[in-house]
Parts: C-alpha cells; structure tokens; sequence
C-alpha cells in the first residue's frame, strides 16, 4: 500500500511540473507564436496613452524581452520561492507562492484568490454533497425499478437536468425562489460560515441545488447504468443463494462494485469547481474564484487569469490522486496496478 500511495504521489508532482510547462506555454508562447511582440504582451500593464517607449521599457522591466527558457525560470522561481515586483518608484515582494502581481489594481494575486477560495469551497461542497445524494440514490432505485413509472419519470427528469444551462436554470430559480415567492435569497448574497452558520447556508441553498440539478442527472444515469450491469452479475446471485439480506446485496456488493466510475467522475467534478464554478458564480454574483476569473478576463488582467489557472490546475490533480487512493479502497486489486 505504502508502495502504491509513493508512486501516485510522484506522478502528482509531476503532472504538476507539467502543467506549470503547459500553463506557461499558454499565456507566454502561444501568443508568440500568433505574432504578438514583447511590447505587445506589456501594452496591458500601461494606460491607454503610454508610448512605445514607455511599452518598451515595460517589456523589459516584466522581462518580456529575455528568452522563454529565462523567463519560464522566473516564472517557477516565484511560484516556488517568491519573486519582487517594479511597481515604479517602490519594490514589492511576491512571497511563495506567487501566482503573479495584477498590475491594474496593485496588489498580489494569492491573497485575491485566498479571500475568494472560501466562496467556491462552499459552493462546490455543499452543491457535491446534494448531487452525490440525490444523483446516487436515484440511480440505484431506477435500477432496482427498471421499467417502472419512477424510472421513466427519474430518467426524464435526469435528462433535463442534463440538457439545461446552468444560467437558465439559475436564472429561473431565481425569477420563481426569491423575487416572487421570497423564499430564496436573491443574486449577489454571501455570509461567511464563520459569521452565521445558518445564514450561509440559507444564502447558498439556492446556488446548491441549481449546481446539483445540472450534476446529479449525470450521476443518476451513471448509477443506474452500472447497478444494472452490477446486479446481473453470479457474485450478485451467490450473494442472494447465500441467503444475505437484500439491502446488504444491493450496499455492500452491487452499489460498491458500481462505485468505481462515479468516484472517476466525481473527482474530475470537484477538481474543476474547486479551481472556479464560473456559470454559477457569474449567475448568482457569488465572489468565488470563478467571478473572480471572469473578472480578470473582462478587465485584460492576465496574472488573475494565470493565477486562477494554476489554482484550478493543482484542485484537478490533486483530486485525481485523492481518487487514486480510493480506488485502493474500493478495488483492491489496483494497489497490484
């Protein structure tokens, strides 16, 4: 097991290095290779009626102008042990990790993305939680009930969840829960859990069910077809010819056999709304990570952008290796993988 757990945790650390490469490529090659100069990357972090000597010297202090390799070298030098910035006439150190400096409002972009982390973590566990619940629960009763009129019903409704846009299903939420029946807060509504427990959840209940609808109809299908193909196995049959209570066939040995492809795809799920819920967020006015990314692009701001790049980036990989380790869990035999 020990064994297992090391080499998941190398390949973690290296799938990092390489997105650190690939996150780089994005924001300092690939506009090179379209054509842009190292003036035209600084013309973003000077006003509007800066000259080209001014843009020019820019490039230089930001070191837009020294060879990829060098500038790839700074870029992990500030991730790993921070990096001083040229704000003009003042110096200000970027301590490790630095995720870069926003040059339009002056202030590291960490600390941004740390007030903001809270936000999205409540977000993505709360709206998790009920998806999970609903989405597996349902799956495994349309499973048991295949054929019936609750299947047919559980599938349709499964497949709109589906089918709709998270800024129409929250928008609509929205129209019905809190402007006209006044039951739901309305857009633009955060209390921090540490405040009032009772009202976070009350301002976040909204946004968790909108996030669920769309995600639990993905994990009722998933369910449901791996239960159905679960309970058709001889293990199965062995287990009811042994005489074990029908739930304890159904939890212990169908459910936990299907479990497999639903912790794939809930680690992936995570992952992707830990690093920024952007539809939700923008939708609800929530100050998480993903309005804070939409934020950065509408304003040009390229270090908000890298920043929540890599942040959603390490939540990815790091819920792959958690996912990794389940499998040891669930499954046995790929400890042998």
């Amino acid at each position: 097991m020990a064994a297992f757990v090391v080499r998941r945790l190398l390949g973690a650390i290296l799938m990092l290095f390489i997105v650190s490469i690939a996150t780089f490529a994005i924001f300092f090659l690939v506009p090179r290779l379209g054509g842009a100069t190292a003036d035209d990357l600084a013309s973003r972090y000077v006003g509007k009626s800066a000259g080209a000597a001014q843009i020019h010297q820019m490039a230089e202090k930001l070191g837009f102008t020294d060879p990829l390799p060098v500038q790839y070298g700074h870029f992990v030098t500030g991730l790993v042990a921070g990096t001083d910035y040229s704000t003009g006439p003042t110096t200000v150190h970027c301590p490790a990790p630095c995720f870069g400096y926003s040059f339009i409002t002056q202030n590291p972009v960490l600390p941004d993305l740390l007030d903001r982390l809270p936000v999205t973590l409540s977000l993505a566990a709360g709206g998790a939680t009920i998806w999970l619940v609903f989405g597996v629960a349902t799956g495994v009763l349309s499973a048991l009930r295949k054929g019936t009129v609750f299947d047919r019903a559980a599938m349709g409704v499964a497949l709109a969840g589906v089918s709709l846009p998270i800024f129409f299903t929250g928008l609509l939420s929205l129209s019905i829960f809190s402007y006209t029946l006044g039951v739901a807060a309305p857009g633009n509504s955060y209390t921090p859990i540490t405040e009032n427990p009772l009202l976070w959840a009350y301002d976040l209940i909204l946004p968790w069910f909108t996030l669920a609808f769309l995600y639990a109809a993905g994990y009722a299908r998933l369910t449901r077809a791996g239960m159905l193909e679960t309970m058709n196995e001889d293990f199965i049959r062995t287990a009811r010819a042994k005489g074990l209570p029908e739930r304890t066939v159904v939890v212990k040995h169908g459910l936990r056999a299907a479990l497999t492809p639903i912790v794939t795809i809930f680690g992936l799920d995570l992952g992707l709304l830990l690093g920024g819920a952007v539809l939700t967020e923008s939708t609800y006015s929530l100050p998480g990570l993903g309005k804070y990314a939409v934020d950065a692009i509408v304003n040009n701001d390229l270090p908000k952008v890298l920043g929540v790049t890599l942040i959603a980036a390490f939540f990815i990989v790091f819920a792959n290796l958690i996912v990794d380790l389940l499998y040891a869990v669930i499954d046995p035999r790929v400890r042998v993988a």
